[in-house]
């Protein structure tokens, strides 16, 4: 075998084994990718009781309960279904009913979900008030029909 040769076999050996190794990695984080599962997705996908994952949704309506020292049950859903949840510990700034969450925590017997971590997101309306106000400054509306004026333009 020429020089030639053997360099293009390794050449071709390593894309294989890289190839290969891949496919492993993609195929063994199949399921883990997911960054929250809503309501919906544990219903219909059935996840085993102690398995952890993140469960994202809404906090329902009505639904957040205060009981004895930092224990709060709530209840998070898609609007097509809904999962209790309960939680011991202190709660985000933002967290309130109808605002997005994302609890990470396991299925526990009785239907319920236990976090042990509770994360409150903001609408993708938000913007700090810092940057708002530089693009105010700039001449920029924010809001529902929202424009963009030069300052230095004669209007």
């Amino acid at each position: 075998m020429t020089r030639k040769q053997r360099r293009a076999t390794l050449i071709l050996g390593g894309v294989g084994v890289l190839a290969v190794a891949v496919i492993m990695v993609l195929f063994a984080l199949r399921d883990g990718v997911v960054f929250f599962h809503t309501p919906s997705d544990v219903t219909a996908k059935s996840l085993p009781v102690g398995q952890r994952f993140r469960l994202g949704g809404l906090v329902a309506e009505g639904s957040v309960k205060r009981g004895e020292g930092a224990k709060v049950d709530f209840a998070v859903t898609d609007t097509l279904q809904t999962l209790p949840v309960q939680y011991r510990g202190v709660l985000p700034d933002l967290f309130r009913e109808g605002q997005g969450v994302v609890a990470e925590g396991k299925l526990v017997a009785g239907g319920w979900f236990e976090a042990d971590t509770v994360l409150a997101k903001h609408d993708e309306t938000y913007m700090p008030p810092e940057v708002a106000k530089a693009l105010k400054e700039k001449g920029v509306t924010l809001g529902s029909g929202a424009t963009h004026v030069d300052p230095g333009s004669k209007q």
